[in-house]
């Protein structure tokens, strides 16, 4: 190419569309599955969704979780369950992101938000405590100095346990069957089912579901699903 093509190509260049973006001022959309920073739940009544039973931090492969449950006070619960998450720890320069915990919690106490952007002045920054992690009391994300937090990060969070069909059967289709959340009521579910869909209960369904008992509400409550067994989700026997 001579010295003059190679201008030839610097003009053409000119004149088609730009494919970069002007960081950090606009951003592109983040995928509905995006894996970033972990939240604590609470249901709408204010009770914390973690009961303390530290299977995310077992099953957590870079070991970045620490929990330490407590029993509930009996005049002030913390939780519906008998104990609750008296510590909660998030080690940020060891996480993975590999969603584990949240596919682990029986009551969806822990879910993943789109905020994957930090920017830590110091290592302690980087390790989350149960005050950081625990949504306020309009059940949105803490949004911490360090942290780049656009609309929409805190949508959809870990949408897929927002699938209408436990344990893959196909009778629980359209039917949602887990817990309200602090600010969000019922989350909708995905692949175009509808949440609020009403369907005859299946025949392989306990005498409890079958007369409603146990079944959230689809009013954006949880209906009286306050056990310490997982919540709404798991009344029909179902995983996430």
């Amino acid at each position: 190419m001579g010295f003059f093509g190679g201008f030839k190509v610097t003009f053409q260049e000119i004149f088609k569309p730009r494919v970069t973006t002007t960081y950090p001022e606009s951003k592109r959309p983040k995928p509905i599955r995006h894996h970033g920073r972990h939240v604590l739940n609470r249901y709408e009544d204010g009770m914390e969704k973690c009961i303390g039973c530290e299977l995310c931090a077992g099953v957590c492969p870079a070991r970045c979780i620490y929990v330490r449950g407590a029993d509930n006070p009996p005049t002030e619960p913390v939780s519906p369950g008998e104990r609750y998450g008296f510590v909660y720890e998030i080690n940020y320069l060891r996480c993975i992101h590999c969603d584990l915990c949240v596919e682990a919690c029986p009551t969806e106490a822990i879910t993943e938000s789109k905020l994957f952007e930090f920017s830590f002045t110091n290592r302690e920054d980087a390790i989350y405590t149960k005050a950081e992690l625990l949504v306020g009391d309009d059940g949105e994300p803490k949004h911490l100095p360090w942290e780049d937090w656009r609309r929409g990060d805190d949508t959809h969070t870990s949408a897929w346990m927002r699938a209408t069909s436990p344990s893959g059967s196909a009778a629980y289709a359209g039917r949602s069957l887990w817990s309200g959340e602090l600010g969000y009521g019922v989350r909708a579910a995905e692949q175009g089912q509808a949440a609020d869909v009403q369907l005859a209960p299946p025949h392989d369904i306990g005498p409890n579901l079958a007369r409603g008992e146990g079944e959230p509400s689809h009013d954006g409550g949880h209906g009286s699903d306050h056990s310490s067994d997982g919540g709404a989700h798991t009344a029909a026997g179902g995983s996430h």
